[in-house]
């Protein structure tokens, strides 16, 4: 069971701990002042890998096989719980596609009740922000549920209330395209809404109503402008990036970043190497993932008695096209640019794992200690990585609730 308080002795002692025999490895010091901390991520899409038959989370696997988060490496790594995400990706808008992101949304969410309750020794689902270390100080991991991309909401808003009557305490109305609730940051036709539709506007409204939290990751930047304008609950960025770190449209400029921390949001730095650094062109890798796709399908659909063969010819792709990876230097940058913007009280992290993200040295949850350590040397304090590692989230997740319904 995790304990709630550290030494200051031991506190005194993380600055004199030694070097590191291993990139992968923290000091005792380290692993006891995370292992004090109410830890989460903000964006993890597990229940993909859920949904795929003969999946088990209490069972340990590997970055190789598609897998992120399990409830081993949690322990591992010291993490107590996450927000576990209604992923829906964005295709056809249509009444009949509404339709059908709807049941698909709603059977995702069925998945991660289950998951919680043929787990529940090991997991809690929560709904309030002072669950996380309730359910924590019970020795178990707690699972928020959020939505990435609404639009299984969007031919009916009322569907707000079902998705949150069933546990969900965050939602984001956009993801890669832009659908009828507002603009993409990444959709390559550009704005079509110049920001939030009308249908939009009212999404805002009806999440501010439940004491939903609002997340904008993905969300274009007049999106952002207008979430920001029209909430009255702060707002978070779930999994997002500094741009003048790096320039991509996925991430927030210094101006809104303070914008932000001005309403009292938050950013969870992404672990995501396409937002973090430039990735050469590789049509030979394409073509070659292209083929094995046809062979096999896609990576969550592949037949348990091929995965072995196919994850054995997608590495022999990753060795003969390697794709160059982001680094836990690159990571620290956006970290401390934000910090320094937006203040330590606006900033978390997400590795956006189960979801394309991980970097090199941060590959799944167990590395969280790793990224811990980086902070302390950084000279963060303790207080300091009780904001990053939970207790920011957590705070707009308690205020977008006090503020429903006003």
């Amino acid at each position: 069971m995790r304990k709630f308080g550290v030494p200051l002795a031991l506190v005194a002692a993380l600055a004199a701990a030694p070097a590191l025999a291993a990139p992968d490895k923290v000091s005792p010091a380290t692993k006891a002042l995370h292992e004090s901390l109410i830890v989460l991520d903000t964006h993890f899409d597990t229940p993909a890998n859920a949904a795929v038959p003969g999946f088990d989370i209490r069972a340990r696997h590997e970055v190789s096989d598609g897998s992120q988060v399990d409830y081993p490496r949690m322990v591992e790594g010291g993490v107590d719980g996450g927000f576990f995400v209604i992923f829906t990706p964005q295709g056809a808008r249509s009444a009949a596609a509404n339709a059908a992101n709807r049941d698909s949304a709603l059977r995702r969410a069925v998945v991660i009740h289950e998951l919680v309750a043929r787990n529940h020794d090991l997991f809690t689902l929560a709904t309030k922000a002072e669950d996380a270390e309730t359910i924590s100080k019970a020795g178990k991991r707690f699972a928020y549920i959020s939505i990435e991309n609404s639009s299984p909401m969007a031919g009916d808003l009322t569907l707000m209330k079902t998705f949150h009557d069933l546990g969900v305490r965050m939602m984001g109305p956009i993801h890669f395209a832009n659908n009828d609730l507002g603009d993409s940051a990444t959709d390559p036709k550009g704005p079509e809404f110049n920001g939030l539709s009308p249908l939009g506007k009212q999404f805002v409204a009806e999440a501010n109503r439940l004491g939903v939290l609002l997340d904008a990751s993905h969300a274009s930047d007049l999106v952002l402008d207008q979430m920001l304008a029209l909430s009255k609950a702060p707002i978070i960025l779930s999994h997002t990036g500094a741009k003048a770190v790096f320039n991509h449209p996925r991430n927030i400029d210094d101006d809104r970043l303070r914008a932000l921390a001005a309403k009292g949001g938050v950013i969870q730095i992404n672990a995501f190497t396409g937002y973090m650094m430039d990735i050469p062109k590789n049509p030979a890798r394409d073509a070659a993932l292209a083929e094995l796709s046809k062979t096999y399908g896609a990576p969550r659909d592949v037949p348990a008695d091929k995965r072995e063969a196919y994850k054995a010819a997608r590495a022999a792709i990753d060795a003969q096209y390697p794709v160059p990876r982001a680094t836990l230097d690159d990571l620290m940058k956006h970290i401390l640019h934000a910090a320094k913007v937006a203040g330590k009280d606006h900033i978390g992290i997400s590795g956006d794992f189960d979801g394309g993200g991980g970097i090199e040295g941060f590959d799944d949850v167990s590395d969280f200690p790793v990224l811990t350590e980086r902070l302390i040397k950084a000279g963060f304090s303790k207080e300091d990585l009780a904001k990053f590692w939970g207790g920011n989230a957590l705070r707009v997740l308690k205020e977008a609730d006090r503020l429903k319904g006003s």
